[in-house]
């Protein structure tokens, strides 16, 4: 903990549930809430990457963090969630939504790898972020089916976390709920050409 912040003292003693936190922004948010003194739940779709992503956290000496499993699509597990930190902690200060689905086919699969060598990783860092969302919308396909799956999980899935989580927010003393979102979502982007077309 850093003793010279003034947010230390605010820190100390919260609880923070962050969705989607097993890996890059929402991993580096687990990061910092724990080293601040936050108590955090760290959530993941899949209970092993969670519990994996909490290991790593804690081999980095950050003790105060607990892994739980978390599909914001499924009303059940945000209950029994909800009923977890109830029953541990009676409040939640701090809810990250970060957890979060394109809305889009790729037509490479990330997990792949997007770029076949490091001169292509290259040139994607040294782009600004026009460049980055028209590479992006090159190398996507907007389909119905992928629309409903980022609906249903990026507004749907995170208003109900929020709206389900609001009793325990609501027994802090100033809870408080953070969004994040991505140049990816902005209405600017989409692609309208393609839109008129297929009406």
């Amino acid at each position: 903990m850093r003793s010279d912040s003034w947010l230390t003292g605010w820190y100390y003693n919260r609880i923070a549930v962050v969705t989607g936190g097993n890996k890059g922004i929402g991993l580096e948010v687990c990061r910092q809430l724990v080293s601040n003194g936050v108590t955090v739940v760290l959530t993941a779709i899949d209970e092993k990457m969670a519990r994996e992503a909490v290991e790593k956290l804690k081999g980095q000496e950050l003790s105060n963090v607990l892994s739980h499993q978390l599909e914001i699509t499924d009303a059940s597990r945000i209950d029994r969630l909800a009923d977890f930190l109830k029953t541990r902690f009676g409040k939640l200060d701090i809810l990250v939504n970060n957890a979060a689905v394109s809305g889009v086919e790729y037509a490479q699969d990330p997990v792949d790898g997007w770029f076949s060598n490091e001169r292509e990783k290259g040139e994607f860092s040294g782009m600004d972020r026009d460049q980055r969302l028209e590479w992006l919308w090159r190398s996507c396909r907007e389909t119905y089916d992928a629309a409903k799956e980022g609906l249903q999980t990026n507004y749907y899935g995170t208003k109900h976390v929020i709206e389900t989580f609001r009793p325990l927010l609501q027994a802090a003393s100033d809870g408080r709920i953070v969004n994040v979102s991505s140049d990816f979502g902005l209405i600017e982007s989409v692609n309208t050409r393609c839109r008129s077309s297929e009406s």
